[in-house]
């Protein structure tokens, strides 16, 4: 438990690299002589390089040593950091901003090791921790960062970050435990090879993937049309109480690692359908009433929050179940997924919400729920990941637990077919971790 919160902190403290400039482009653009227009071109260089990363880093936990990845990755964003902090160069500041985009994916290398080192049956625990840290870093970041440049200056922000990283990389050196390389004999290209092999040969994957694709683009649309709601009629509210709803949403990210355990005991399947449920049940209650009664979107909001969170750490806890020495490369085409549905949150959300109005959009997105649900009730919880469709298995709503029996598996993974794992389990050996699956 220990490690998965540090884990957790680690990650809320890395991820707020990407959201420090949001709340400051005004006063950058006053220090550096520029117009708004030029500004807003940091915040998409800082996530493109992030989606960069994830797509060319975040896979080498597959093939490296993480210890040494993650620590070599926070060295190198924290020294960026200093540049940022005095450069007086906007063109400079673009550059540096896209590199440590580039090189802040390191939650997206501690989810897969968390769920390495978590024994099965507190795996979805440790996700959602690790995750939940995350979640806070990017609501964190924009409120410490608009208070600190609020009363002294932008520059102040860079040099916070810089102390924190270097927190950030001692805890690591100290605490980082050396877990040993699962894929020796794979390639760097051979990465991308077996990532496009279980999309096309494994249905599970790409199921996945299509589900937290429209969940992101569901939950980025909310919080992106959010702030339109609210700043027009009939609320008219201003930036500082638009701002409080973020406190909100908080709650939700907060209350999700006390869910952990329940979903340890679920089958993936079973929570990511009550969870999907759910939000189309909020997303209603914001379709209803949500332009109309402040309470509906209090209401929503926070089951937004709690309920997204709950369906993503099943949605990774069912896909890392595929393979235990490519969770790394499955990690990473399930952020590519969240990153490509927060484009289409955006884009389409925007335009819908402006053209059409707030229960047009929010009726939209409804539709995108019960296209999650589709995608998933055409499986059943025990289908096999090679089949798009079918109930094989049953309909059991709870794990058997690991720590009650021994198995006999054999292992589906493309890696490493036909291999016979046998596992001893017994619940004093609970705390065993990964040495339980030998």
């Amino acid at each position: 438990m220990l490690l998965n919160v540090s884990f957790g902190i680690g990650s809320t403290l890395v991820i707020a690299n990407l959201y420090y400039c949001q709340p400051i482009l005004i006063q950058l653009s006053a220090s550096f002589h520029v117009t708004y227009d030029e500004v807003a071109r940091i915040p998409t260089l800082v996530q493109a390089g992030f989606g960069i990363g994830l797509l060319f880093i975040t896979p080498l936990g597959d093939m490296l040593r993480r210890r040494q990845l993650i620590l070599l990755l926070v060295v190198f964003s924290a020294t960026l950091t200093i540049g940022l902090a005095i450069t007086n160069n906007l063109l400079v500041f673009e550059i540096i901003s896209f590199l440590i985009g580039l090189t802040s994916v390191t939650p997206q290398i501690l989810i897969p090791l968390a769920a390495d080192l978590a024994p099965p049956a507190r795996r979805g625990s440790a996700i959602s921790i690790v995750l939940s840290g995350y979640l806070l870093g990017i609501l964190i970041a924009r409120v410490l960062s608009g208070i600190v440049a609020n009363f002294t200056s932008w520059r102040i922000v860079y040099c916070v970050s810089i102390g924190v990283q270097s927190i950030v990389l001692g805890g690591a050196y100290m605490l980082l435990p050396d877990y040993p390389v699962k894929n020796r004999d794979l390639s760097y290209l051979g990465i991308f090879h077996s990532m496009a092999k279980y999309f096309v040969t494994e249905p599970l994957v790409s199921q996945t993937m299509l589900t937290n694709w429209a969940a992101s683009a569901c939950y980025t649309n909310w919080w992106v049309t959010l702030t339109f709601l609210l700043g027009g009629p009939p609320y008219n509210y201003s930036t500082v109480v638009i701002g409080l709803f973020g406190l909100v949403g908080m709650l939700g990210v907060i209350a999700m690692p006390f869910f952990g355990r329940l979903l340890d005991r679920l089958v993936p399947w079973w929570s990511i359908i009550i969870s999907t449920l759910l939000l189309l049940v909020f997303q209603a209650v914001q379709t209803g009433a949500g332009g109309i009664n402040i309470a509906a979107v209090v209401i929503s909001c926070f089951g937004l929050d709690l309920f997204r969170q709950t369906q993503t750490v099943s949605l990774s806890t069912l896909i890392f179940s595929i393979s235990e020495t490519a969770r790394s490369r499955l990690n990473a085409l399930t952020i590519i997924s969240l990153f490509l549905g927060q484009i289409t949150g955006t884009s389409v959300g925007t335009d819908v919400f402006v053209g059409y109005g707030w229960r047009a959009n929010s009726a939209l997105f409804m539709a995108m729920y019960v296209f999650q649900l589709v995608v998933f009730i055409i499986r059943g919880p025990h289908c096999p990941s090679n089949r798009w469709y079918g109930y094989e298995g049953g309909l059991e709503f709870w794990k058997i637990l690991p720590s009650k029996q021994s198995h006999l598996i054999t292992s589906n993974d493309p890696e490493s077919a036909g291999c016979v794992d046998v596992v001893c389990i017994e619940k004093s050996d609970a705390k065993g971790g990964v040495d339980e699956l030998r």
